[in-house]
Formats: structure tokens, C-alpha cells, sequence
């Protein structure tokens, strides 16, 4: 067999849609290829549906797409009416039980759709673009995309990463026997789906979801280490856990680390983090005032992620000023935004995670950031897709349900007594993985298989 080649750079691709398929491909930007024109951000990576010189047939069936996604979901709070409308969309996107284990290669009436379009030309002014580059491997964090490269005769491999913990049949194409996408996956059950869809074994590798380098530090986890160690101390004020498991920290941070960090080096800091659409913004309003008489006080650090959405940035503006806590905000409240990009957006929300002890979330990808030792405090999910993610997460031990939000004060000063979010941020670094980037990068570049071995993926 002939040698892989070797490749430095890659086209890096996703779709600005919500948050979880950029956040997906952002630790992947160094190894992006910069294209004149395609290549939109300073980080290399092109948008499927905001490429410059998008066709105006594209940008309409994307566009399209987006606002009834976004408008479907801010909707969902609405009784009766807009319960009905998500819950037929969730129908629509729905994963079916993964018991009795059986063929679920035919594809699905939204697979279809997908196809029908596909094969009337949509994809195809990108995919054309790119062949007349160099033929670098394209990798995407979307499955349409993944389609658009297959369909249209892409002249180099082609990736597809995974970005839940669970996938629907949407993910694999009309015909996924003959298929030539390769899947990274983020762990054991995605695998086993792909294989029930009709994707053959040899076109998937369990790699985990990229996590940002930036709070992991090389494969010897220098940053990681230091930030679990240091959180645990805020996570853990009485010391319960500490003194339970005290062989399990030394052992996997290392006794050096654990011994210097053993008085708290900031205030205890949650950072909420709302949905690409914007959901949920009202539950962070409600986190700063049960907490209001501790971050006056200057006990407790919130950072309040407002992402790229001005109207949650403004929105919390408002809220802290009926709070009374506008003076706290940037000393020890934190309005996370970014008015320039969500790939700007992600590089200030990775800076504030190596300062975070806890991460408030509803189970999106973020689910999977319990791989940097991040306790994760599960607001309600929105759509079955986030069901099957805070099984995961409570499966590996990482994630606990968030109680009344108005008692937050009362509730968390149990849970940092009993120990239970240390022990949880320790399940996440022990149990989940977080070495996704490297790993996709030793494959797409280098053909190396790179793949997670001992891991709790179930």
C-alpha cells in the first residue's frame, strides 16, 4: 500500500448555526488553511453558508434554516403552541432507542430531503471551489457538509466530526455502505450508532470531542492539572473529598501540584453559559440574584455568557442594574461577549474556564468540556438531542441537575460541603475525554491512528 501522504494544513469546515459546530472545529484552527475569499475569520476556518462569494441559492436554504431553528427555540418557553412546534421539530431530528440492537441504515424522510437538495446543486459552488485548490483533507463538524464534499466529488479525504454523544440518522448518508466520509467520533456509543446506520468500521475513530488546547496544555495536561488542582480546593472547602481521596489526586495530578495548591487562589466562579439561539438567559438572571448578597460581598465570581447575542449582553446589563450589582461588573462580574465573532467569542470563553470552578449549562457541547475537570451543572434541556448528552454526563459522573435556581445560595453551599462537585470535576477529568484535538489532527495530517483506548465512553 502506498505511504499517506502528509499534510500540514487542512480545510477546516463548519456552518454558523448556533454554537456547537464552530466550537467543535475552534481547537482545530491552527492546522485550517487560509483561502482567499472562503476563509471569512483570522482563524482560517470557512463557514458553509457565509463563505464570501456564497451563491444566492445557497445563502437562501441556509438562512432559511437558521431562522426557523433560532425562532423554534426561543419559542419553546411558550405554552401549548410553542411547545407543540419544537416538539414536532424534535420528532423530526428525533434518535431512536438504541435497544434492540438493529439495521437502522434506511434513511429518513429528513435524510432524504437532504439529498434532494444536495443533488439539485446545493453544496456544489463550494465544493468546486475547493477542487481547484490544493487538495488538502476537508474536515467538518456538520453532516450536510460532510455530504456536499461525497456528493460533489471532493478530490481529497474527507472528515466528519461528530459533536454529540448520541447521533441521529442524520448523520450518515443515503447510501452509507459505499460511503468514503470518515467519522471522528467522540466516544464507544456514536461508533456503535454509525454501524447501526450502515457506516463500515473502518471509516470510524473514536478521537473524543476537540477540546481547546488552550486549557489542556500538550498531552502531559500542564494546564489542565494546575487548574483542576486549584478548583478542587474552592470546590472542596471543608475538605471532605480531599481526605477521601487524596491517593486518586496524587496519583493523576501529582503530589507536587496537589500540595501547592491547598489554600483557594480566587473566589469561587460559576460561569453560566446560555445557547446559541439565546434560550435560557432568564435562568442567569436568576443565578445572579439568589447569589446577589455573595458577589456584593465579593465571595462568589460570576461570569454571565452572553456569547455573540447583544440583546443577552443588554438584557444582562439591565438585570444587574435592578440587581443593584452594576458596580460589580468587571471585578467580579463577568458579561462574556463578543461583537466581533463567535471564534472571538470562543477564544474569551476558553480564557475564563482556566479561572472557572463551575460551568452552568444546558447539556449542549459543552457536555463535553467535563473533560477539563469542569463540574457541570445541567439547566434543563431543550430538545431529546440534550436528553442522551446529560445521560452521558451523569453516566461518567460529571454532571449533576441544577436544583431551583431561586434557592441557588442555599442549594450550593450543600453541594461545596458535601464535596460532590469536586468529586464530579474529578469524574470528568478521570472519565471523559480531552484529547480530541490532537487526536484528529495525528489522523486527518499524518494518517496515524490515533484513537482513545482505556476511557469510560459509554
Amino acid at each position: 500500500m502506498p505511504e499517506k501522504e502528509i499534510f500540514k494544513k487542512a480545510y477546516i469546515v463548519t456552518v454558523d448555526m448556533g454554537y456547537g459546530h464552530q466550537r467543535a472545529v475552534y481547537p482545530l484552527h491552527e492546522i485550517a488553511e487560509q483561502v482567499t475569499e472562503l476563509s471569512l475569520s483570522d482563524y482560517g476556518i470557512i463557514n458553509a453558508n457565509k463563505y464570501g462569494g456564497i451563491s444566492k441559492s445557497d445563502q437562501f436554504k441556509w438562512e432559511g434554516g437558521r431562522k426557523i431553528y433560532e425562532k423554534i427555540s426561543r419559542l419553546k418557553h411558550l405554552p401549548l403552541l410553542g411547545n407543540y412546534i419544537f416538539g414536532l421539530m424534535d420528532y423530526l431530528q428525533r434518535i431512536e432507542p438504541f435497544y434492540p440492537r438493529r439495521d437502522l441504515s434506511r434513511p429518513t424522510l429528513q435524510v432524504k430531503e437532504i439529498f434532494s437538495m444536495i443533488k439539485k446543486g446545493w453544496g456544489k459552488d463550494l465544493i468546486d471551489k475547493l477542487n481547484k485548490l490544493e487538495h488538502l483533507p476537508y474536515v467538518t463538524s456538520f453532516f450536510t457538509t460532510a455530504f456536499f464534499a461525497e456528493e460533489h466529488g471532493y478530490k481529497g479525504d474527507i472528515y466528519c466530526i461528530c459533536t454529540d454523544t448520541d447521533i441521529s440518522r442524520a448523520w450518515a448518508p443515503l447510501e452509507p455502505k459505499r460511503s468514503r466520509i470518515n467519522y471522528l467520533v467522540p466516544n464507544r456509543r456514536v461508533k456503535e450508532r454509525l454501524e447501526s446506520y450502515g457506516i463500515r468500521e473502518n471509516k470510524i475513530s473514536i478521537t473524543g470531542f476537540p477540546l481547546p488546547k488552550e486549557n489542556i496544555g500538550g498531552l502531559k495536561l500542564e494546564i489542565l492539572k494546575k487548574n483542576l488542582a486549584s478548583r478542587i480546593v474552592n470546590l472542596d472547602p471543608e475538605e471532605r473529598y480531599r481526605s477521601k481521596h487524596k491517593y486518586t489526586m496524587s496519583k493523576f495530578l501529582g503530589t507536587k501540584l496537589c500540595s501547592q495548591c491547598s489554600e483557594p487562589d480566587h473566589p469561587l466562579t460559576i460561569t453560566f453559559a446560555v445557547g446559541g439561539a439565546g434560550a435560557q438567559r432568564e435562568l442567569g438572571a436568576e443565578i445572579a440574584s439568589s447569589l446577589r448578597e455573595e458577589i456584593f460581598k465579593g465571595k462568589i465570581r460570576l461570569n454571565l455568557v452572553a456569547g455573540i447575542k447583544d440583546d443577552v449582553f443588554r438584557y444582562y446589563q439591565a438585570i444587574l442594574k435592578d440587581l443593584n450589582l452594576s458596580e460589580r461588573i468587571n471585578k467580579n462580574i463577568f458579561l462574556i461577549y463578543s461583537v466581533n465573532s463567535k471564534f472571538d467569542y470562543f477564544k474569551r470563553f476558553n480564557e475564563i474556564l482556566n479561572t472557572t470552578d463551575i460551568l452552568w449549562t444546558k447539556p449542549s457541547e459543552l457536555s463535553f468540556y467535563a473533560g477539563l475537570g469542569l463540574p457541570i451543572i445541567i439547566a434543563p434541556t431543550i430538545g431529546s438531542q440534550e436528553e442522551f448528552n446529560k445521560n452521558w454526563l451523569t453516566s461518567v459522573g460529571a454532571g449533576v441537575e441544577q436544583e431551583d435556581p431561586r434557592y441557588t445560595n442555599e442549594w450550593l453551599k450543600d453541594w461545596l460541603a458535601s464535596g460532590w462537585l469536586a468529586d464530579a470535576a474529578m469524574n470528568g477529568f478521570l472519565n471523559a475525554p480531552r484529547n480530541g484535538a490532537y487526536h484528529t489532527e495525528d489522523i486527518v495530517l499524518r494518517g496515524e491512528k490515533s484513537e482513545i483506548e482505556d476511557m469510560h465512553l459509554f
